[in-house]
């Protein structure tokens, strides 16, 4: 979110305009004269309103996690940068150029998940079904926008420290549509709150997002796993304090994690680039000098589960240099009580739905 007031100001106009056809589009939709597609399958969405960085993978893994044991699940993503076009089916051996990296990673940790990406969803998903008949139910992942897709579920995340409802619309905000858009959701889930979640900030900022009668909030936090090397899983690593870490990540928002390293090692260097990067031989080269640059003996570069999958296009070269890449692994956990009652939902909406 941009934080200077005056850039804010001189960037509003935009916004309005971006907002303005924001607009245009969400009367088309009410008025049906751009139509919604509904399957007789169950279709669980997750998305956010913001542009990245809420969580949307980890919360997708959870729900993979949750059905997996049983039902025949099936995730369909638009594979974001990739460069390929039209429908593809990831293969454990595809590359994320080809399919995205969040999609191979799904299908990389749970290769018995069926995984798709095409830009269009609501095409998306017959091909899909053409291909995987015996599916029973469909992960959407972000695909709150995509309104061509009717879901069944339709879930909303939003950060803790940057919820939906102190941002703006782009490009002075984060937003992709107006706030209110969040009308829409069946489930909001507050992502990425402090591990010793209070009380009275969780009645805050229900206060603040006023959801409506239609609506559960519940609220989630990363814990963060051990690392692996990331050419052999087999090997793991544990963070000592007396280590040094060079963070090396493309994604929408790094605080977070950096935060989690800073409390756990002496020292964390960040080599940030842009939401989804695709790695060049210059940028291997900086960061190789950043890591020889790290203080003291025990030095390692440590990645996320998304940018493993980027940088596995680079794979011989890593190999060849022998540098200690470790690979940061995550998963989503609930507060309270807020897990039972999201899986219960989640499962009543499977079991009481009708074609």
């Amino acid at each position: 979110m941009i934080q200077d007031p005056l850039i804010r100001i001189l960037l509003l106009p935009f916004s309005l305009l971006f907002g303005l056809g924001v607009s245009i589009r969400d009367f088309l939709y009410r008025q049906k004269l751009l139509m919604s597609v509904k399957f007789d399958i169950p279709v669980i969405s997750v998305g956010n309103l913001t542009v990245g960085g809420a969580g949307k993978t980890p919360h997708i893994e959870y729900l993979i996690r949750l059905l997996m044991p049983y039902l025949n699940v099936a995730t369909l993503s638009r594979g974001y940068r990739r460069k390929t076009v039209g429908h593809q089916i990831v293969q454990y051996w595809s590359k994320a150029d080809q399919v995205g990296d969040e999609p191979l990673m799904f299908k990389r940790k749970y290769p018995e998940v069926f995984a798709a990406v095409n830009e269009n969803r609501a095409l998306g998903i017959p091909e899909l079904l053409q291909h995987a008949p015996e599916t029973q139910v469909i992960l959407l992942d972000d695909a709150f926008q995509h309104r061509g897709v009717k879901p069944g579920l339709n879930i909303l995340l939003t950060e803790f420290s940057r919820p939906f409802t102190r941002d703006w619309l782009l490009p002075s905000g984060r937003l992709r549509e107006w706030r209110s858009a969040y009308r829409r959701a069946d489930i909001i889930i507050v992502s990425k709150c402090p591990e010793d979640l209070h009380d009275d900030d969780r009645a805050k900022l229900l206060a603040e997002i006023k959801p409506f009668p239609h609506q559960q909030v519940y609220f989630s936090s990363y814990r963060y796993l051990r690392p692996y090397y990331a050419l052999n899983a087999n090997y793991p690593v544990d963070l000592q304090e007396d280590m040094s870490v060079l963070l090396v990540c493309a994604i929408a928002n790094s605080d977070y994690l950096r935060d989690y390293l800073e409390s756990r090692v002496g020292t964390v260097r960040v080599r940030e680039f842009e939401d989804h990067h695709y790695f060049t031989e210059d940028d291997l080269n900086d960061i190789d000098k950043a890591f020889n640059e790290l203080p003291g003996g025990k030095k390692i570069i440590v990645t996320t589960e998304k940018d493993a999958m980027r940088l596995e296009l680079h794979r011989e070269r890593l190999a060849q240099n022998r540098l200690p890449y470790f690979v940061l692994p995550v998963e989503v956990f609930f507060h309270g009580q807020d897990g039972q009652r999201f899986d219960l939902l989640v499962k009543e909406f499977l079991l009481n739905f009708k074609a």
